[in-house]
């Protein structure tokens, strides 16, 4: 294996996940963070990170760290950590496609007795049976003869500034022995939290998937007792709230589960399932239940509505969050663009207030104009106002200043329960 002193680490994809761990390896190694994206690298050289993820006195302690757009700038590393999104098509089936490409820059840089190591979220498999022929394939190296490969998976939770990548338990895995016994090695230099190696690369992949599916379903048995709830006539959170009084109840809330972990992963796991003949019910019932949630809240605010006498056609709507999840600039899978899409379904002017995402960004990626300034929301009264994210911006606001954006019969709806039943007309 590779002396300590002579590792040099390459770092493919500088995103939530790639950026927290090039820090941290830089502290202590060479290391060398590479991203397709020249604005990501630039900002980055000029320690900025646009995610919130990482602050400037952090991006200026890793002193062994340096960035580059150059795969060819990537030639000397001898380990290579691969951390690409791995996102569904419009079909839910797993894309592969930027993890392949990885894989082939990888077959092009790689060297005997290199070692490459996987991050992103797959079905179990995919490390050894998609990407690791691609980079044998380009390289002419073979497995674990020339070279050697890990996985483990990210358990980055964005906007999360208490759980960071030290402190949150690392899985870890190689393709023999030796490498996955260095692997862990390697890992349990930068994460304090300790480090837990699995027995083999499907084993480390298949923990990864169903973290985040086991969250998806729980999340989806919250939401679907807040039909029932809601048509009991009671308040889920009143009645969350008085069962969380027992030590083992899981604090689960009802919502719109998006983002690139819960709302994908399951996909990859009910892919994987389905090849090998398996049809899996619980989760893809989870699933439809939680994708159904944005056609849910629209049809409950639009019977508020018109119980207020409010003409539905071409109404005022202001929705208060973009992102996926509170305190956090990723959009990506976001459900509140589908919340969005039903409320123009009823021919509604919309306007989307966000204080932390980044308008260019959502302008091209959903064309929605966005508003970062509550002030200045572009009418002065709306019928309805939905809060969909809890960012701590908007709390600050406070229920009262967002009541008084509404017309006289105009209606609040929380989706995130971000304020007391008292100031709210309707939430999930």
């Amino acid at each position: 294996m590779i002396n300590e002193k002579d590792i040099r680490i390459g770092i493919i994809g500088l995103g939530y996940v790639g950026l927290p761990l090039a820090i941290e390896f830089g502290k202590f190694y060479n290391t060398i963070g590479f991203d397709i994206n020249p604005q990501r690298v630039n900002e980055l050289v000029n320690n900025l990170d646009s995610t919130f993820e990482c602050s400037k006195d952090e991006l200026l302690n890793s002193k062994y760290l340096s960035y580059t757009t150059n795969e060819k700038e990537l030639d000397e590393c001898n380990i290579y950590i691969i951390t690409v999104p791995t996102p569904v098509d419009e079909s839910n089936k797993p894309n592969l496609k930027p993890l392949i490409k990885a894989s082939e820059t990888i077959g092009r840089l790689i060297s005997k007795k290199n070692i490459v190591i996987y991050e992103s979220t797959v079905y179990p498999g995919a490390t050894e049976e998609d990407c690791v022929p691609v980079i044998e394939k380009i390289s002419g190296l073979k497995l674990n003869i020339d070279f050697c490969v890990g996985y483990s998976p990210e358990r980055i939770n964005p906007g999360d500034k208490k759980h960071r990548l030290s402190s949150i338990k690392k899985v870890t895995s190689g393709s023999n022995i030796e490498s996955a016994k260095f692997i862990n090695n390697l890992y349990a230099k930068i994460i304090t939290a300790g480090t837990f190696l699995a027995s083999s690369i499907k084993t480390a992949e298949a923990a990864k998937v169903i973290e985040n599916t086991q969250r998806d379903i729980n999340i989806a048995l919250i939401n679907e007792l807040s039909l029932i709830f809601n048509k009991i006539g009671i308040d889920t959170l009143e009645v969350l709230e008085a069962a969380e009084s027992k030590w083992n109840f899981l604090p689960f809330r009802p919502g719109l589960v998006g983002g690139h972990c819960i709302g994908v992963d399951p996909y990859y796991l009910t892919y994987k399932a389905e090849k090998i003949g398996y049809h899996p019910e619980i989760i893809l019932s989870g699933r439809r239940l939680n994708d159904s949630m944005a056609q849910y809240i629209a049809s409950e605010c639009i019977k508020l509505m018109m119980k207020n006498d409010i003409i539905v056609k071409k109404s005022k709507v202001l929705i208060m969050g973009l992102t996926f999840k509170e305190n956090c600039p990723d959009i990506r899978n976001t459900k509140v663009v589908d919340l969005i899409k039903e409320f123009e379904e009823y021919e509604c002017n919309i306007t989307v207030f966000d204080p932390c995402a980044n308008s260019d960004e959502v302008l091209k990626k959903h064309n929605i104009s966005l508003i970062s300034n509550f002030d200045e929301c572009e009418h002065s009264f709306y019928e309805l106002i939905v809060l969909t994210v809890a960012h701590n911006d908007i709390k600050k606001i406070g229920a009262e200043k967002i009541r008084r954006k509404l017309t006289k019969n105009g209606v609040l709806y929380d989706v995130k329960y971000l304020f007391d039943r008292k100031y709210v007309d309707g939430r999930i």
